[in-house]
């Protein structure tokens, strides 16, 4: 018989502020991860703590931030007021303590809950801040939240300003690691946000002095229709342009946040772009063409900001405080009278930009038919071929394990059906190609509708009408470590690089490593993804283990695929570098300039020696 668990007094508990932060930090920093991905865990404690130090500049307290990363210890240094001597333990380890509440003393901050550099304790294994302010210093240390040591205030020669070091807790973290070239973006942006700031990082140099212009100089690799447009006025700045590539893309912020769901200030930016041009050209264009294959960069300073997460990733504010003024009426006003302007100034680029619209227009008729077609071949495709095994939960709606949403490309029905049977149909789907995709470099995109592997993984995807609809936050390329499964590695990357570049660019697409060899005795087995820990996994275990070379993934087995698409997952990140342009990237790769591309890859060539002596091979 059903015997229901006992509430009464006793089921009732009250936790305390580290307790809480450490039984529930999806609440205080999103999701925990392992670092690959930008917007896991470990980069979130970095970046609660910049805000305090970016709030100080904001403020006109100091102008250089030193962010130092070694190993996994983070050590951020600004230059700022310094937090007050005597409050510092309050300030990092009691919720709902500083000095943001009161807006004379930050105003238009990022920071407000009171929140971000305890969370950051409480999930530190080690925690330590210096203040430094006006010849005196005082310095606190915690562990997992706990004080372990705090030093009496004595006199000191160094500049004001806050020092905080932290290590996550690997507890929490896992066996996490830092993907430089994340932090790398995030340090850009802030720099690009606050024009004047200098931050050093690791001894390099992140400095701007135009702003949104310099952020989109920086992040466009392909050619633009017309020079940037650049318009700065009150709280609001933006940048904008079209490019030669399919899609749109926003680089929005908020007081110096990356907002990067966008919210109420990207939505009216959209609208204020589209009714501006359909008003200055006198015509009823469609939004799909007006917006297609634009680039823009936005940011606004709103006071006591309202997010709709504590990462604060999207804006929900409708005001500008104190003023009152409806943020979509404050951003349309400055958009259309500004950029309309602009465009009668600019005569010239008021004609690149219509060509563009047009181009748009005619494509998308063109195209019109064909999707038609495509519509119907993908249910047709899907009842036949069953290549997608979805999961429940998807990227594009609110369920709360949404940013667990993972999609696996794999190469066959062996691989395929290994990864079906030990996935976790929550969350994880696959979809199985059926040989080797086709080289889309220099191919319209008519043949994303056309060729039935494309159409059938854009449509798996939704990514049609751009990236909101995207069903998986992960979407992850899994095919064999040998010739052939790097081929279609690389095949696959032409296809999002050529015609879905956002979806790389928005970190969404990723390398499944799965392990080389297994090594085992009759009491344990070791999964080694390279050589070194092959050696040293026989070493552990000691005189003759047996050892197996897996070829494929089809040779590794449902029951030993789950510790491999589980929580102990291995996937890196496809990143693009600040200075790599796609299509040079993709010409050289994948282009016809065969005498170039033979002789980088004989310089570069590494011979894989078979060091494995056969008998110990399986």
């Amino acid at each position: 018989m059903f015997q229901p668990d006992i509430y009464d007094e006793g089921s009732i508990r009250s936790l305390d502020w580290k307790e809480h932060i450490r039984l529930r930090p999806g609440m205080y920093i999103g999701k925990l991860g392992d670092g690959s991905s930008p917007d896991d865990g470990i980069y979130v404690l970095i970046k609660e703590i910049l805000d305090n130090s970016i709030d100080e500049f904001v403020m006109q307290f100091g102008k250089t931030i030193e962010v130092t990363i070694k190993d996994f210890q983070v050590c951020i240094r600004d230059y700022g007021r310094g937090m007050p001597l005597g409050k510092i333990v309050e300030c990092v380890s009691k919720i709902n303590t500083g000095a943001k509440y009161d807006s004379r003393v930050f105003k238009k901050a990022v920071g407000l809950n009171g929140v971000g550099a305890k969370a950051v304790n409480g999930l530190s294994s080690y925690f330590k801040v210096q203040s430094i302010r006006e010849g005196r210093t005082r310095i606190v240390e915690f562990s997992k939240g706990e004080l372990v040591y705090e030093e009496v205030e004595k006199p000191c020669d160094l500049r004001n300003g806050t020092i905080v070091t932290f290590v996550p807790d690997e507890e929490l973290f896992g066996k996490y690691h830092y993907i430089l070239e994340y932090v790398t973006k995030m340090l850009w942006n802030y720099a690009f946000l606050n024009q004047g700031l200098t931050i050093i990082f690791n001894g390099e140099r992140f400095h701007s002095q135009n702003g949104l212009l310099d952020l989109l100089n920086s992040y466009i690799d392909t050619p633009v229709i017309y020079p940037i447009i650049h318009i700065q006025e009150g709280e609001f700045e933006f940048a904008l342009t079209h490019c030669e590539m399919y899609g749109e893309e926003y680089y929005s912020f908020v007081n110096g946040q990356h907002t990067t769901q966008g919210g109420t200030h990207q939505a009216a930016f959209r609208e204020a772009i589209v009714k501006t041009i359909r008003d200055f050209f006198k015509k009823d264009y469609e939004t799909g063409d007006i917006r297609a294959s634009l680039v823009a960069a936005l940011s606004i300073k709103v006071q006591d900001p309202v997010f709709e997460s504590q990462t604060k990733t999207k804006l929900g504010s409708q005001n500008i405080e104190p003023e009152g003024q409806s943020i979509r009426n404050y951003i349309m006003d400055i958009v259309k009278k500004r950029l309309d302007d602009y465009l009668h100034m600019n005569p010239d680029v008021a004609e690149a930009l219509l060509k563009k619209i047009t181009q748009s227009e005619r494509e998308r008729k063109e195209w019109a038919n064909i999707k038609k077609l495509s519509r119907d071949s993908v249910k047709k495709a899907s009842l036949h071929n069953k290549k997608l095994r979805d999961c429940r939960v998807h990227y594009n709606n609110h369920d709360e394990r949404r940013y667990e949403s993972t999609l696996f490309i794999t190469e066959g029905d062996s691989a395929s059906g290994s990864i079906t049977k030990s996935r976790d149909v929550n969350t994880q789907a696959v979809f199985s190609l059926k040989g080797k995709p086709l080289n889309c470099f220099g191919l319209s995109k008519k043949i994303v509708y056309e060729n039935e592997e494309f159409n059938l993984l854009h449509a798996a995807l939704d990514i049609e009408d751009g990236l909101e609809n995207l069903r998986y936050n992960y979407v992850v390329i899994a095919t064999d470590a040998d010739v052939d499964g790097m081929h279609i590695r690389l095949l696959l990357l032409t296809f999002f690089l050529q015609f879905y570049p956002d979806l790389v660019r928005t970190n969404h697409i990723f390398i499944l490593q799965t392990p080389l060899f297994r090594v085992r005795n009759k009491q344990k087995t070791f999964y080694c993804y390279s050589e070194d820990e092959r050696k040293a996994a026989m070493a552990k275990l000691g005189t003759n283990p047996e050892i197996t070379r897996f070829k494929g993934l089809g040779e590794i087995s449902p029951d030993e695929f789950r510790h491999f698409i589980g929580p102990s997952m291995r996937l890196d990140p496809v990143i693009l570098s600040k200075d790599a342009s796609i299509h040079e990237v993709l010409s050289f790769y994948m282009g016809k300039n065969t005498p170039d591309r033979q002789s980088f890859i004989i310089e570069n060539l590494k011979v894989e020696e078979d060091i494995i002596e056969p008998a110990l091979m399986n």
